[in-house]
């Protein structure tokens, strides 16, 4: 009997698996096919391929020079964001790494400046270490003070013999040495006018080689060179600590739920009724982290017709997948039933008539824009709206991996678009010909509906999000 071989779909799964032997070039073709056929959707699989893509793009960087590195990085990003514009977590991912280049770059710059500056204020070393050269005993030929020093008769007598014989006295020369710091064992001299003899000469603040400064600069002791040994070591490590910095990031993302979820017990209350929508693993890791110490009722609306599968396998199985062969299923845990929370499935169409009993809405977001709206699955802004009019706080939970630096001037391109035959079946033949339907995946929530962010760096209000995108978005990156 031949094998059998075993077909792994392709998704988040065979995509990490892949990238351990596949070069890199074909790992980014392989990736952006990936995008673009949507085998690998939502932000936090996203995110996940697209930072361990940028690791491995960066490990396999053979130059040494940030400038590159940089725009390495910015060319595969652009890529990846050509092929699926409205995931923009991948976007933010590339800012991420971009920024982190930058910063270990300017750290690596710093550490250079203060290597040279300590070697300029460094101690001036014993004279047995470097030897002064010895000055000359004579003073400068045009020196004022030697013509001070002689006799006036020498003088008078000199200039007559020369008045008699028809020559008139003879100036000095003018010598053109304009450097504090000549040859061993020579005159030292100084001309006013040499200053400007040699313009290419070296200037005379100079220090030669193997000479001390006056001030004591530009000494070269032993520490001093290790120093800058060290400084140009550092450079060769710039990589390295981006590698280490992406594996941080990679820790945030593997994170972020659970520091979320430590928040929860803050904001949910016994005997409250929630409300929330769709199936979000965050939504969920934070009701069953309140459920430990809380008893209280969650209202579940479907999000008919994309995700209400996906809805009831994560209130009935606790995850998002009805199934266990699929390869990008998230880690199972209890229903929030098993955990002595009472679960109520709605359709959309009653979340109006029920906002009135209920105390708290907590929503997933799909992305945070910077000026605090967000998109989010179909039926958020409705949900959104009805807890306007009934003055319901409405708590977004989110990694601030998702907050994005993009502000939202075209809404219409946020906005996904599925499949129409999940709205109206093709079998209804008739009908489809005569209208035209739409629909969308995702909505538009704008700040003024949102009451709190909670994200894995705690809670923040919709006006100071600007701030953590200042944080954690550098300017020039901003525009890819």
């Amino acid at each position: 009997m031949p094998p059998t071989t075993v077909t792994v779909a392709p998704g988040l799964s065979s995509f990490l698996k892949s990238l351990k032997n596949t070069p890199v070039d074909s790992s980014i073709e392989h990736f952006i096919a990936l995008l673009k056929r949507r085998q690998i959707r939502n932000s936090r699989p996203c995110a996940i391929a697209t930072t361990q893509l940028l690791l491995r793009v960066v490990a396999e960087f053979k130059f040494r020079d940030v400038d590159k590195l940089l725009r390495r990085v910015r060319e595969v990003g652009q890529r990846l964001i050509a092929a699926q514009p409205r995931e923009m977590v991948v976007g933010n991912i590339v800012r991420r790494v971009l920024g982190l280049i930058r910063e270990v770059a300017e750290d690596d710059a710093e550490v250079d400046t203060n290597a040279i500056s300590d070697i300029g204020n460094s101690p001036v070393p014993l004279q047995s270490e470097f030897p002064r050269p010895t000055l000359a005993s004579s003073m400068s030929t045009f020196s004022p003070l030697r013509y001070g020093s002689t006799s006036m008769d020498s003088s008078l007598h000199q200039s007559e013999s020369m008045s008699d014989q028809g020559e008139l006295p003879h100036r000095p020369p003018l010598l053109t040495s304009h450097t504090s710091y000549s040859v061993p064992n020579a005159p030292m001299v100084t001309s006013l006018f040499g200053l400007f003899s040699h313009p290419d000469s070296p200037s005379a603040s100079s220090t030669p080689t193997g000479y001390n400064s006056p001030n004591g600069k530009g000494t070269l002791t032993a520490q001093n060179l290790e120093r800058l040994s060290e400084s140009t070591s550092s450079k060769a490590n710039i990589k390295a600590e981006v590698q280490e910095g992406i594996k941080e990031l990679m820790d945030e993302l593997e994170q972020s739920d659970d520091l979320i979820a430590a928040n929860a017990l803050d904001h949910i209350h016994s005997n409250e009724i929630i409300l929330t929508h769709s199936a979000s693993t965050s939504v969920q890791k934070f009701l069953l982290a309140a459920a430990k110490k809380r008893k209280f009722t969650v209202v579940h609306a479907e999000a008919h017709p994309n995700d209400h599968h996906a809805t009831h396998a994560m209130t009935l199985t606790g995850t998002k997948r009805d199934y266990d062969d699929d390869s990008d299923a998230e880690d199972r845990w209890k229903p929030l039933t098993a955990a002595g929370i009472t679960v109520v499935m709605i359709p959309d169409s009653h979340v109006f008539a029920i906002m009135s009993r209920v105390n708290k809405v907590i929503l997933a977001t799909h992305t945070v824009l910077a000026n605090g709206g967000l998109v989010a699955a179909a039926g958020a802004r409705v949900i959104a709206k009805a807890a306007k009019v009934h003055q319901t706080p409405v708590v977004v939970v989110s990694g601030v991996y998702k907050l994005s630096p993009v502000y939202p001037f075209d809404i219409e391109e946020l906005i996904e678009y599925g499949d129409a035959g999940n709205v109206v079946p093709y079998e209804d033949g008739d009908f489809v010909d005569k209208v035209d339907v739409d629909n969308p995946l995702y909505d538009y929530v704008p700040a003024d509906l949102v009451d709190l962010y909670i994200t894995n760096l705690g809670g923040h209000a919709p006006s100071y999000l600007y701030r953590i995108v200042a944080d954690h978005y550098r300017v020039e990156d901003i525009n890819l």
